[in-house]
């Protein structure tokens, strides 16, 4: 529920409260003493999603903008009047005046980004090289990328040049300026006591994890977008839902620095392009949201209706061709990772499956290691499978084990891997 209190201009009040009583909206009226500008001030309650059309028809009737309207949240409102009001306005969505300035207050000014931003991108980056997730998630509590994502979309949807450039703007230099953090404070650790000696980062989970991006990288990133259009325009949830916006640019700008740092090109290009992936998928899903849910600037001289349907095609057109393209990544990444992973299974259970043959009795597989990744695809490195054999009391190791192996995973899995077996002798007492 809203309370509306608005200003009426000097020879509108007549045709102001007209449209009060054809909406069927209880108002109060006082003469308003001030500097001569306005002669009426009038107060009335009315459901959310009731503002804008009634704001609309206040604009046609002498309200400008020139003049003062105030919307005020409302705890409670006791009348068996509103009720009519409730079965009129069913909507769940907030204002079209209320999203501009809940996306205003979303970006916070420039200095404020910047400070949260760097901190935030800091405390991921200790995150990743200490391969603790609660401390990237906690990094995420603080990174401000929400208010830029919405902000962009909601002036995009509303024909706000201004408002779509800020956010555009904040968003891309946020994110430059986290890849560049990353890689200063990975520049500044890397030769210090507070890390291991030689230590590779490529070996880190969380880095891992975001050098991989793939398709359910982009599910990750629509879903954070449509939930922070969600959280905006239902006035619920937005601290929350900021979290997962910043989860899905934070950590993978950050391994990009630290790729860089280290110099490793192939980390900092995979972390960069899930970057890309997460942020093009964020605005689009929250662009879309936003024209769905009925969302249109006010039509004058400056803007209409089908300037800004040209706008928002024009930047779904730009959002989804990217998209499109960095699509040929994720699926090249996809398909390595199921190709990769499928091998690993096939290559482990043939060989737990041979060594269970009844001439190897006394023989068993103490564990088995599969080097094969995406970018040997590429280069057509064959796999490389080591396995240990665990040897019991006098049993009989075959000379030409690991060749049998070779074939054995050759013909299960259809390639031709390199394996090597090493042997781990065993005593067993009586």
């Amino acid at each position: 529920m809203r309370l509306v209190q608005v200003l009426i201009p000097n020879g509108t009040r007549e045709s102001v409260l007209s449209v009060l009583d054809d909406e069927g909206i209880d108002y109060a009226v006082w003469a308003e003493t001030g500097r001569g500008n306005f002669e009426a001030l009038v107060s009335f309650p009315i459901p959310e999603s009731g503002v804008e059309s009634v704001l609309d028809r206040l604009g046609a009737a002498g309200i400008q903008e020139d003049a003062y309207t105030i919307v005020l949240a409302t705890e409670t409102v006791v009348s068996e009047r509103i009720d009519a009001l409730e079965e009129r306005y069913t909507g769940l969505r907030i204002s079209r005046d209320e999203l501009v300035a809940r996306a205003k207050d979303l970006a916070p000014a420039r200095s404020t980004y910047v400070a949260f931003l760097v901190l935030s991108t800091i405390i991921a980056t200790a995150g990743l090289l200490l391969d603790s997730a609660a401390t990237i998630i906690g990094a995420m509590v603080v990174a401000p990328l929400m208010g830029p994502a919405i902000t962009a979309s909601v002036g995009t949807v509303l024909g706000d040049e201004r408002l779509a450039s800020r956010g555009v703007t904040f968003q891309v230099f946020g994110l430059v300026l986290a890849v560049a953090v990353g890689a200063v404070v990975g520049f500044v650790l890397k030769e210090t006591v507070f890390l291991p000696p030689g230590l590779d980062i490529r070996d880190i989970p969380q880095v891992t994890e975001r050098t991989s991006p793939n398709f359910l990288s982009l599910f990750l990133a629509l879903g954070s977008g449509l939930a922070g259009a969600i959280s905006v325009m239902r006035n619920a949830g937005s601290a929350l839902v900021g979290v997962a916006i910043a989860v899905a640019l934070i950590p993978p700008a950050a391994t990009a620095g630290l790729g860089i740092a280290w110099g490793f090109s192939g980390v900092a290009l995979a972390a960069g392009t899930l970057v890309l992936v997460n942020l093009l998928a964020i605005n689009l899903s929250a662009l879309v949201l936003f024209y769905a849910a009925g969302y249109r600037p006010v039509e004058d001289e400056t803007r209409d209706a089908a300037g800004v349907r040209r706008a928002v095609a024009t930047r779904l057109v730009g959002i989804v061709a990217g998209l499109l393209v960095l699509s040929v990544v994720l699926g090249a990444v996809t398909y390595s990772e199921f190709v990769t992973n499928e091998f690993e299974v096939q290559a482990t259970g043939a060989a737990h499956a041979m060594l269970n043959e009844p001439q190897y009795e006394g023989l068993t597989i103490e564990g088995t290691t599969v080097d094969y990744h995406g970018i040997d695809i590429l280069t057509g490195e064959p796999p490389r499978v080591e396995i240990v054999v665990g040897v019991e009391g006098d049993a009989a190791v075959p000379q030409t084990l690991a060749e049998r192996f070779d074939e054995r995973l050759q013909s299960a899995t259809g390639t031709d891997p390199t394996v090597r077996v090493g042997f781990l002798d065993e005593q067993v007492s009586p």
